[in-house]
């Protein structure tokens, strides 16, 4: 099912946080995904939320002014009430969630997530890893709970698709060619 991005939300969980070197084409895919975030709240509202380690200076300022950030602890964050009180209000059943490192703090949150009812899909493209041998295997986990990956520009397509606005497609469309 497509997600509505009137119901859906971007929770990034220690966004900024240092992880293994990765490879050039790694990290430019990571920027890539990390310069269309702008796009997920300008053009579609979504809001973006920021858990965790978040060193604003790290990053452009247009991206800084589309993320909010919570002072939250990554493990605990579905029982903070800040949190919940967002997602409330934002009616976000929806969850976009990435962050580092994906085979330990994104992986609780994303069953933690799902435990509490929402609806998590991983954005793969933002979910950095401390150990790439673990990947396959905590995409496996989250795959069985109905977990499944995706990526920033999959999620722009998504969103244009539901809410079947040909000028909001084309302009997704012109964006990502």
């Amino acid at each position: 099912m497509l997600a509505d991005p009137r119901h859906s939300c971007l929770v990034l969980l220690n966004l900024t946080r240092a992880g293994r070197v990765a490879d050039q084409a790694i990290d430019l895919r990571r920027a890539e995904s990390l310069a269309l975030l702008p796009v997920c709240r300008d053009l579609f509202g979504v809001p973006q939320i920021a858990i965790g380690e978040y060193d604003q200076s790290l990053l452009t300022d247009q991206i800084t002014a589309s993320i909010e950030h919570l002072d939250v602890d990554a493990l605990s964050l579905w029982r903070d009430p800040r949190l919940v009180a967002e997602l409330t209000e934002a009616g976000a059943g929806v969850i976009f969630l990435g962050g580092a490192f994906l085979e330990e703090e994104v992986l609780i949150a994303a069953l933690e997530g799902a435990r509490c009812g929402y609806d998590i899909r991983l954005l793969s493209d933002l979910s950095m890893d401390r150990h790439e041998a673990d990947r396959p295997l905590v995409l496996a986990r989250l795959a069985h709970y109905g977990i499944l990956a995706t990526t920033v520009r999959q999620a722009l397509l998504e969103w244009a698709a539901a809410l079947g606005d040909d000028a909001v497609s084309q302009s997704i469309l012109g964006l990502l060619s």
